[in-house]
């Protein structure tokens, strides 16, 4: 049975464990030999694509790179359609889209896993590096307190997810007008990982042990 990657709370803590531990190891086998990943990019990126890349690469895999002029989700070709034709080519889909619908109607239709490079809802690929980083720096990620400072965002949310799972405290300090949505703070809830909400960012990274600040602004809110 396949499975996809869609947030932070698609993995099990012994699964997020088990990920951390592996990727700490410096002498990968490659499990991707022989392997194709379609790396579908609506959305522009830098750091996620050449890390993606190289990471399929170390692994033993190739890295089949498409973005948006070329692949068009839903202007050229349906979402659906798009997830079929790859599951035919390679052995897994990565995505970075806008919606997140899209990666959900990309992973429902596929017959390979499906991962989300981000979509405006969540970004876990980045909180799976930014708990490995934590990991490398202190140890453990036990007792770990972690501030946000920055728009309550995509990664905001995944972060507060994976904190939540591996023990960490995480406090989010946001602007007016840019805190968590209701339809956020539902999905926290029912996953348990509502984090400490404090709008002063000098207290909220008061006692922390680690401060992590995004963009100022998301992309495509550049108007705001």
């Amino acid at each position: 049975m396949k499975r996809d990657l869609l947030d932070v709370d698609d993995l099990s803590r012994d699964e997020l464990e088990r990920v951390l531990d592996l990727s700490l190891v410096k002498d990968h086998a490659t499990p991707l030999a022989g392997c194709g990943a379609a790396l579908l990019f609506e959305k522009p990126s830098a750091r996620t694509r050449a890390s993606t890349e190289m990471a399929v690469v170390q692994l033993g895999g190739h890295p089949v790179t498409l973005k948006n002029d070329e692949i068009g989700i839903d202007t050229r070709e349906p979402a659906e359609d798009l997830a079929r034709l790859f599951s035919g080519y390679v052995s897994f889909i990565g995505a970075r889209v806008f919606a997140h619908s899209k990666i959900e109607r990309l992973a429902a239709n596929a017959s390979i896993p499906v991962i989300n490079l981000l979509s405006d809802d969540s970004h876990p690929v980045q909180t799976l590096a930014d708990l490995l980083t934590i990991r490398s720096e202190f140890g453990t990620t036990q007792g770990i307190r972690v501030a946000y400072v920055g728009d309550s965002n995509n990664v905001a949310r995944s972060l507060a997810i994976g904190c939540s799972l591996l023990g960490l405290d995480c406090v989010v300090s946001s602007p007016d007008g840019y805190t968590f949505s209701k339809k956020d703070l539902d999905h926290l809830g029912v996953v348990g990982a509502i984090p400490e909400q404090i709008s002063d960012p000098h207290h909220a990274v008061a006692d922390t042990d680690v401060i992590y600040t995004d963009a100022w602004y998301s992309m495509g809110q550049e108007e705001e």
